[in-house]
């Protein structure tokens, strides 16, 4: 019986979508890719002229060669160590969603991903600063400016983004499954993989109306919105769950239901990244 039961439950792990890439490489070169399209020629000119300065970032385990893999560096030299882990708090700035929205909150000393986002801009704008610098700047902006559109990095319930929430996507249920880590990997690979979902689905999809107005306003209105995903998707649509009322003690399921109800608002997330990134890209090399 033992042996049936495993084999059950292969077959039903199997027969779920397998996230190819998480959000940290998913999802971030989907929004890279996005923001590429919207970039002007002289953008583009800036950001392959620093690319050229990979070897001076020496990072060869962590490739530079495109605006793609700049998205996910930022992820990848984790695994360097003490090099850059200063750099470990700059990915979030999470908001709780049970309280008022507060763009200030939660960055001690500039230490969070909105403050973070604004200096690297500034960084790249910067005639006096060298292209290594410069280069690694690009891949702080490009993948922060991710980062913010992944909700569960911009608002949460005092649980580290959803990380002290443990979770069940279907049938896989591993002990250090969490609702942040469903955010980062299953549901952003099945939601942005599946057309029309794919880069050219979502880039079909941005009029020129909708590009416009997802540029208008600053850092602080986009991290807004990601908070405001978060409490009403990524923490509302968590069957017999009130996050406001009382932190869950039982593994919380995504199934289909939740899935379905959040799938639109990854896809669009993503695609208002991608061209705010492109803004702040174009706006450092104009």
């Amino acid at each position: 019986m033992k042996l049936v039961r495993l084999l059950l439950a292969f077959v039903a792990i199997a027969a779920l979508p397998r996230p190819a890439l998480a959000w940290g490489e998913y999802g971030h070169k989907t929004v890279a890719s996005i923001a590429w399209a919207y970039l002007t020629p002289k953008a583009k000119a800036g950001v392959t002229r620093l690319l050229k300065a990979e070897s001076q970032v020496a990072t060869p385990e962590c490739p530079l060669k495109s605006i793609e893999d700049a998205s996910y560096w930022p992820d990848c030299i984790r695994g360097m160590g003490d090099r850059f882990s200063y750099s470990y708090p700059w990915h979030y700035q999470n908001v709780h969603v049970c309280k008022d929205f507060d763009a200030k909150a939660n960055c001690p000393d500039g230490n969070c991903v909105s403050a973070q986002i604004a200096r690297h801009a500034k960084l790249i704008a910067n005639d006096k600063v060298p292209d290594r610098e410069k280069l690694m700047s690009l891949a702080w902006l490009v993948h922060f400016v991710g980062d913010m559109h992944q909700p569960l990095h911009a608002g949460d319930a005092a649980d580290r983004g959803g990380n002290s929430v443990r979770a069940a996507y279907g049938l896989i249920a591993p002990e250090r499954m969490n609702l942040h880590r469903i955010w980062d990997t299953e549901l952003a690979e099945r939601s942005l993989s599946e057309p029309p979902g794919d880069v050219p689905g979502l880039l079909s999809q941005i009029t020129p109306e909708l590009a416009a107005q997802w540029q208008q306003g600053g850092v602080s209105d986009w991290h807004r919105d990601g908070w405001e995903v978060s409490g009403r998707l990524a923490y509302g649509k968590l069957a017999g769950v009130n996050i406001c009322e009382a932190k869950p003690t039982a593994r919380v399921m995504v199934d289909e239901a939740y899935i379905a109800a959040t799938r639109e608002a990854v896809r669009e997330q993503a695609k208002r990244g991608g061209v705010r990134l492109a803004k702040m890209i174009n706006e450092a090399f104009q």
